[in-house]
């Protein structure tokens, strides 16, 4: 790896972790997770987010100008869909049971499919999709300088996957602190915020 490689990488790395990092639906999610199934969810469900955001990356650091302007003329569809699963997802939350023990994520097909929820519910957020028209652009120079685009896709997924298994060990390590009641209020809590990113999604639609 050269030096023009390295600063890439860290570049995208930084931004990866900046734009994984704001309180949003899918922290919401990968923290209550974390609280009520363990540390596997929590990672899975953040991971997920993760290579989204790497995928939006390569899209960028390969430039596929065609797919970019796709998605931007898709923002309104993807919102509706993202706000739609949005509210499924606060219905079940509201509804999980609480219990004293953790209840793990089953096997490998289910920490999967938690991942593979979050990867489909990041890919349709018109936010990430802005962010990362804004990323492209910063990083513009650098990556006609450097060896392989590839540098800034790895960039993006160390730094958000770094962003989300750091939240993830943080709640599982004070998880024994939360009680099943105070579990409860937060699954609740949780909830009303996931309906209200929905909401504001799709108001965001209509003050366009």
């Amino acid at each position: 790896m050269d030096a023009t490689s390295l600063t890439v990488f860290f570049k995208a790395a930084l931004i990866g972790l900046l734009i994984a990092a704001p309180v949003g639906p899918i922290g919401l999610l990968t923290m209550q997770r974390t609280l009520e199934r363990g540390l596997a969810a929590g990672l899975a469900t953040g991971m997920g987010a993760a290579v989204a955001d790497a995928l939006y990356g390569a899209i960028g650091a390969f430039g596929v100008s065609w797919l970019i302007h796709a998605l931007i003329e898709a923002r309104t569809p993807l919102a509706l869909g993202g706000g739609a699963i949005l509210l499924v997802l606060a219905w079940r939350t509201w509804r999980a049971p609480v219990t004293d023990a953790v209840a793990p994520a089953r096997d490998a097909r289910n920490l999967l499919g938690l991942a593979a929820g979050t990867f489909l519910l990041t890919l349709a957020n018109p936010a990430t999709i802005v962010s990362f028209i804004a990323v492209f652009g910063s990083l513009g120079g650098s990556l006609q300088t450097a060896p392989s685009p590839l540098w800034m896709v790895a960039g993006v997924l160390a730094g958000s996957a770094a962003w989300w298994l750091l939240l993830t060990a943080l709640i599982a390590h004070q998880r024994s602190r939360f009680t099943p009641a105070w579990r409860g209020r937060i699954n609740r809590g949780s909830a009303g915020l996931l309906a209200g990113f929905a909401l504001w999604q799709w108001a965001s639609l209509v003050a366009r």
